[in-house]
């Protein structure tokens, strides 16, 4: 089967495209110039240099195409207004307009996220509607899941949305590079004392779900929360990695409502003033941090035999040793 992968220099897609390569596709994937695809040589990948604004590049990248995988974007939680809707809407839409022309495409797979809910205080079901609370990526991926769903309902494009929680394991950045790199500099912070659920899951399992969700009838039009259910917690998880690193566990700890508090003056001068760099606490991560993230995996379960087995311990030791494993 022919399928074409966005996002395949970064963490999920290239991990995706590695699997369906194994498994006997022929795998097109999408990078830009500058883009290092190492990770793929192994692999009989073909390799279109290209960007998520050329429509033509993406039409062409599709001939004969049987299903496509939107995993590009921008999914940090701090970038300028332009980044995040150049990726997450503009991106999507350009992608949604090419794979309309493309003859005999059987399923087009959005990877959207849990935080379309909006950080609500309680985990839901995926009939919750989308909400926007004002944030970079959450805004912009409120507004990319609805381009998408009209391209589904008014001109019939075969679609399926999963919206995975918190995606970790070896090349993952924001919870695996960048985390391990705040615990080295003693900046991790608990929110909450570390007991809300990081609704965590491995990459292997987004990846599976994806493609078992790409292939069955019953998820067409349909959307999914993928969360491995394991519970486990921001202290397991950040308590697990500084360990494994031979780190020490964070010392700082706020309660939710003094961790918005500090991030919000923390964003102001970068937001507001526009100084460079980032700020040291978002507000996107305090929701993150300071909510429970489990969202409920029942429906991916019943319609795709969705099972994640991977303890999170053994994610966390495999992440660590490719941590480990890199050159300084």
């Amino acid at each position: 089967m022919a399928v074409f992968v966005t996002g395949a220099s970064g963490f999920l897609g290239g991990r995706l495209a590695e699997l369906l390569s194994e498994r006997g596709d022929d795998v097109v994937v999408l990078a830009r110039t500058s883009a290092k695809m190492n990770h793929l040589a192994h692999l009989p990948v073909r390799v279109i240099r290209g960007h998520l604004g050329d429509l033509e590049t993406l039409k062409r990248a599709m001939h004969g195409i049987s299903q496509i995988f939107h995993c590009a974007a921008a999914s940090t939680d701090w970038a300028s207004t332009e980044t995040f809707l150049e990726a997450n809407v503009r991106g999507t839409e350009n992608m949604l307009r090419a794979a309309e022309e493309a003859a005999g495409l059987k399923r087009f797979v959005h990877v959207s996220t849990t935080d379309v809910y909006g950080y609500p205080v309680t985990p839901c079901a995926e009939d919750y509607p989308l909400n926007d609370v004002g944030l970079g990526y959450n805004h912009t991926k409120v507004l990319g899941e609805q381009a998408v769903w009209s391209a589904h309902r008014e001109r019939g494009l075969p679609v399926t949305i999963v919206r995975p929680a918190t995606i970790y394991g070896p090349r993952g950045k924001a919870f695996v590079t960048d985390l391990s790199e705040l615990l080295r500099l003693r900046l991790m912070i608990y929110i909450d004392d570390g007991h809300r659920t990081g609704g965590f899951i491995y990459v292997d399992s987004v990846a599976e779900a994806m493609m078992q969700a790409a292939d069955s009838d019953r998820t067409l039009g349909m959307s999914y929360n993928l969360s491995d259910g394991t519970g486990g917690t921001w202290k397991d998880y950040v308590s697990g990695l500084a360990l494994g690193l031979g780190y020490k566990p964070p010392w700082l700890k706020l309660s939710f409502r003094s961790a918005m508090l500090l991030a919000r003056a923390m964003e102001f001068p970068h937001g507001s003033l526009r100084l460079p760099g980032r700020p040291q606490l978002t507000r996107h991560a305090v929701y993150l941090l300071g909510r429970d993230q489990e969202f409920p995996n029942v429906k991916a379960q019943r319609d795709f035999g969705f099972a994640p087995t991977l303890d999170l311990n053994e994610g966390i030791r495999r992440s660590v040793a490719w941590l480990k494993s890199r050159p300084n």
